[in-house]
């Protein structure tokens, strides 16, 4: 019976650790014994070198929880999802301790330290920090700014009520369900732009300046997740910047290092 890693991916991050695991094994002629699990097929694309069997594509729930550790022979977990994503680390913490499990998350590293704010256009802050996105919604923040989102498609329903009270636009994943869910809160065509991450500096400047962007509201995703970047364009183009504060998790061993992830995954997932 063959004991696996399960590896929480979706993530540039790892998309990377695997293949350096996959390098690191091919050395020796070995296979990693690990099972990876994304939420959507398009995320299978991340990882080229693993074979379908070790893809497994869903949505775990609690109820489902014990049958998945049992089936896939599940040894220990390693967690690269997504800083915006804490049900799944919350659920891989619950079954790390309920059967005992080695448990280690990747977290990447935040933004870069602001150590001097820029002021917008209006003269306003323009880095503001908010707790969660209702900190956002019951604010003022949205009234005389042209917004621009990059929360994610699943976000996009809290903001229907905004839609005439505000001038809102929203970038998304070119995928049927993103735009559905979009045109479904009242955007408009002239107002969603469909692109995969990561975007380039000069794209990203192009599409805020031809939407005449005053306002941005995004996560505070680190590096991969483009919050540098957008950092640099609001100070260089006089726009405000919000930015959702991550989730709060007490992980119960954690690292911002990929070659310390790296190691945990050769320790159980070969």
């Amino acid at each position: 019976m063959t004991q696996r890693l399960w590896l929480i991916g979706g993530t540039q991050e790892s998309r990377q650790l695997v293949q350096q695991l996959y390098a690191v094994l091919a050395a020796s002629s070995q296979i990693p014994t690990l099972l990876i699990t994304v939420t959507t097929a398009a995320a299978r694309s991340l990882y080229p070198q693993a074979p379908p069997e070790q893809i497994w594509v869903g949505r775990l729930t609690t109820d489902e929880a014990d049958r998945f550790i049992s089936d896939h022979h599940i040894t220990a977990i390693l967690d690269l999802s997504h800083p915006f994503a804490p049900a799944i680390s919350q659920l891989a913490i619950a079954i790390a301790e309920t059967y005992h499990l080695p448990y280690l998350r990747y977290e990447r590293p935040a933004g870069e330290e602001v150590t001097e704010c820029w002021r917008d256009r209006r003269d306003r802050l323009g880095l503001i920090q908010v707790p969660q996105l209702h900190d956002l919604l019951t604010s003022a923040y949205l009234t005389s700014d042209r917004t621009l989102l990059t929360l994610g498609y699943r976000q996009l329903a809290e903001f229907a009520s905004w839609q005439s009270r505000a001038t809102l636009f929203a970038r998304i994943l070119p995928s049927p369900e993103a735009l559905n869910t979009a045109l479904q809160q009242g955007f408009t065509p002239d107002r969603l732009i469909a692109l995969r991450p990561p975007i380039g500096l000069a794209l990203e400047t192009a599409l805020w300046q031809h939407w005449h962007i005053t306002q941005v509201i995004t996560k505070a995703s680190g590096a991969p997740g483009g919050q540098n970047h957008k950092r640099q364009l609001a100070t260089k183009l006089g726009v405000r910047l919000i930015e959702i504060s991550r989730p709060a998790i007490a992980y119960p061993h954690q690292t911002d290092r990929l070659d310390t992830a790296l190691h945990f995954a050769l320790r159980y997932g070969s």
